[in-house]
Parts: structure tokens; C-alpha cells; sequence
């Protein structure tokens, strides 16, 4: 018998998926199909995929061509597999021509021609064409259109007062406009992908939300953090009781940016420390732990009074059976790490905890540790920007950053600009 393999990530699977198929079945007897991991397609840059790890498989087993289907989770699987089940002849499209020829030394190599005219590509850019554009600081707009170019169906336009022309805006003003902002694109029918946070004020976001509800919108924080494979992993494996019950969560962000001397008018243009690194430093903590505190304690030191300027604040919250802090500054520098603590054990996320691809779960008995690696392409933007295209396509939920999580983000800095704090000198 002859066995043929061959891999693919098979979204949306279309007439060129199965003529590839149906030619390499036609190689041999027995046909082996991979589809590739989510996680796997990340590392690869494939990262726009509209269907899920199941939904694929089960369209390549819908098509009765495959004999067998596999998963391939990681870079060097194929000469492990080949080895492992006996396969004579490795086949994958013509596109691909030369990148395999490795393999020869343990199967025949052989490259297909692939359908023309046709591709999951043009499908998904066919399928979800999203036109988005931005409004608010230069920097990080160019940095969020930049990204754009590697999502397919989404593109940039420039947009003036009106949003005319556009679906959707990147919203990256300073936090005291973003309300007005805000309020401006969801009464004018766009969706909305906002720096957090979205408002400064709680009563201000709930009726954003409100309004964008009515109005079936989309609308979320853009926290670049949140759509990382490894944060999204760390959490999974926090919540899976690996290292029992959570009992703290201790995070840290800081940046040299500000420094106290700068002038009144410099800093005004700027964000404070609270609103700058507070929704990153505390989404850990309210998805972790959930946005039901019992009390709140916040210290800071105030480095322009008349601007309510904040150049280090530390936020302390007690839950009924947990505690966090989340320190954050512009004018002060500590270590930027992420530490979970349970009952069993430790999460460890190395500065910048933020841009994370590696953290560590850490035990007593240092032989039970165990590292995850993941890749982090663009800072997690290209990410954040698929999700947030998914969410608008199916004009349902919003799940990297719940509503819940979001609003209690907007209520700690409402809280803070109501100056209950003890500040500092």
C-alpha cells in the first residue's frame, strides 16, 4: 500500500482544496491529511483564519477524500509523521515548489499543480471587506494601519469629520476626547475599535455602550495584550487549576516617558500614567480574578497638579478570596513582570510582560516547571484587528475583553480622576 500525506490549513475550504485532494489521493492508496493548528497557523503569520481547528477538519472529512486526518501543531511534525506512519510519497501544491525538497531523504517529494484563479485569500478578502479608518494620535494610528496590510478584507481610508466613506475607526485620541469621539462614530453607524479606555467617565461609557447596542454595533477596547496567543494561554492554564486557586495577581508597568520637569502644556498633550498603562496593568487582574472587588486602594504621586497628573500610581484591590496590585508609572521604572500566585504553584511572565510570547508555571519542586513559547507578530495589533473584523462580520459578541472587564477599567480611572486616592509626595 501507498501512503501519501500532504497539509493544509483548509479555511473555507473551496473547488482548488479539493482538486489538490483528489490529485494527491490519485498518488496512491491511502490518502493523510494534516490540518494545521490555530496556534501553528499564528507562528506561520496566517492568523485571519474564519474557521475554528474543528470546523476545518470536519470540512476535509466532509469531502470523503482523506483516509486518515492529523493535526500539525509545530515546525519539523512532517518528518516526524512521516516517519511515524510509514509514508511513501509527501505532496503539497506547486506554490510551494523547492521549500520541501528536504524531505526527499525520507519520502518522495512530489508538488501539485494548484487550481487557478481561486484561494482562501481572495475568498476572505471577498467575503469580509471591512474599510476602517482612524482618528486621534499619529503614532499609534500609523501603527494600527500598518498592521492592517497583513489582515485580509480590511482596509485603510483616510477619513475626515464627517467618517464618511468608512465602517469603522480606530479611535486613538487622548482619553478626555475619546468620549466625544466615540459618540461621533456610533451616531454616525460606525463600528468602533477604541484605545482603553474608552471614556474617562462611568456613566459616559455606559451610555456609549448603550448607544452602540441600540444601534447594533460593535463596540470594544483595543488593549493589544488581550489577542496574544501566550497571554491567551497563560490564562487558560491559570484558570485550569495547574497551580490551584489564585490567591494574588501582582502586575507591573512602567515607562520612562514623562518626566517631572516637563512643562504643563508638554504633559497636557500627553496621557497620565493611570490611563496609559492602568487598562494593560489591570486587565490580568479583572479577567483573572473578575471585576467584583470588595475594596479599593489607590497611592499616587502627582507630578502636575493643575492636569491631575499622575507619574506612578499603585492600585490595590481586595477580592473575597484574592488580592491584586497593578503598579504603573511614566515617571518611574520597575520591573515589568507578571506573577500569578496559587495554591500550588506560580505563573512567571518576564518584562515586558505585556508583549509577552514566554511565560513559566513554577512550582516547589523546580523539575515539575514547565515553559510556553509562543510567537508575537506585531505586538498582537494584526491579532486584535482580526477579532475585532470576525466581531463586526457576525455583529455579535466581543470575547478577547468582556464588557464587564472593560467597564470596571473605566471605573477605577473614573474613581481616580475624582481624585480618591492618597497621594504621595
Amino acid at each position: 500500500m501507498v501512503k501519501v500525506i500532504t497539509y493544509g490549513t483548509y479555511d473555507l475550504l473551496h473547488f482548488g482544496h479539493i482538486r489538490l485532494l483528489e490529485r494527491a489521493k490519485a498518488l496512491g492508496d491511502y490518502l493523510i491529511v494534516g490540518v494545521t493548528s490555530d496556534a501553528y497557523d499564528k507562528t506561520r503569520g496566517k492568523i485571519n483564519n474564519q474557521q475554528s481547528l474543528m470546523e476545518r477538519i470536519a470540512a476535509v472529512r466532509a469531502t470523503g477524500i482523506a483516509d486518515e486526518i492529523i493535526v500539525e501543531e509545530y515546525e519539523g511534525q512532517k518528518i516526524d509523521d512521516i516517519r511515524r506512519l510509514g509514508v511513501d510519497i509527501f505532496t503539497v501544491g506547486s506554490d510551494w515548489v523547492g521549500h520541501f525538497d528536504y524531505l526527499n531523504e525520507y519520502c518522495k517529494v512530489v508538488y501539485l499543480p494548484r487550481t487557478e484563479g481561486i484561494s482562501s485569500s481572495e475568498i476572505r478578502a471577498e467575503k469580509r471587506k471591512l474599510i476602517i479608518g482612524t482618528i486621534g494620535s499619529e503614532n499609534l494610528c500609523k501603527k494600527f494601519i500598518r498592521e492592517m496590510r497583513y489582515v485580509n478584507g480590511v482596509e485603510y481610508k483616510e477619513c475626515d469629520e464627517t467618517l464618511d466613506g468608512v465602517d469603522a475607526v480606530y479611535v486613538a485620541s487622548l482619553p478626555q476626547q475619546r468620549y466625544s469621539d466615540v459618540k461621533r462614530a456610533l451616531l454616525s453607524g460606525k463600528h468602533v475599535i477604541c484605545e482603553s479606555p474608552i471614556s474617562t467617565k462611568k456613566d459616559q461609557y455606559q451610555e456609549l455602550l448603550s448607544l452602540a447596542n441600540e444601534k447594533r454595533l460593535i463596540l470594544t477596547d483595543a488593549i493589544k495584550t488581550a489577542y496574544s496567543t501566550a497571554y491567551s494561554r497563560l490564562l487558560v492554564v491559570a484558570k485550569s487549576g495547574r497551580i490551584g486557586d489564585i490567591v494574588s495577581v501582582d502586575t507591573v508597568c512602567t515607562s520612562l516617558i514623562d518626566g517631572a520637569g516637563e512643562s504643563g502644556a508638554d504633559l497636557a498633550k500627553k496621557q497620565n500614567s493611570i490611563c496609559a498603562w492602568g487598562p494593560t496593568a489591570l486587565l490580568p487582574i479583572f479577567q483573572l480574578l473578575g471585576t467584583q472587588y470588595k475594596s479599593k486602594t489607590i497611592v499616587t504621586k502627582i507630578i502636575n497638579d493643575e492636569l491631575n497628573y499622575d507619574g506612578f500610581t499603585k492600585i490595590d484591590l481586595l477580592f473575597d478570596n484574592a488580592v491584586a496590585s497593578a503598579k504603573i508609572a511614566k515617571a518611574a521604572k520597575a520591573e515589568g513582570e507578571l506573577i500569578i500566585t496559587g495554591t500550588k504553584g506560580y505563573i512567571y511572565v518576564p518584562a515586558p510582560w505585556w508583549k509577552t510570547d514566554y511565560f513559566e508555571v513554577r512550582f516547589e519542586n523546580p523539575t515539575d516547571n514547565k515553559r510556553y513559547f509562543y510567537q508575537l507578530d506585531g505586538e498582537g495589533i494584526r491579532y486584535e484587528i482580526v477579532a475585532f473584523a470576525k466581531a463586526v462580520e457576525k455583529k455579535e459578541g466581543y470575547y478577547y475583553i468582556s464588557k464587564d472587564v472593560s467597564e470596571a477599567i473605566v471605573s477605577i480611572i473614573d474613581d481616580y480622576d475624582e481624585k480618591k486616592y492618597i497621594r504621595i509626595s
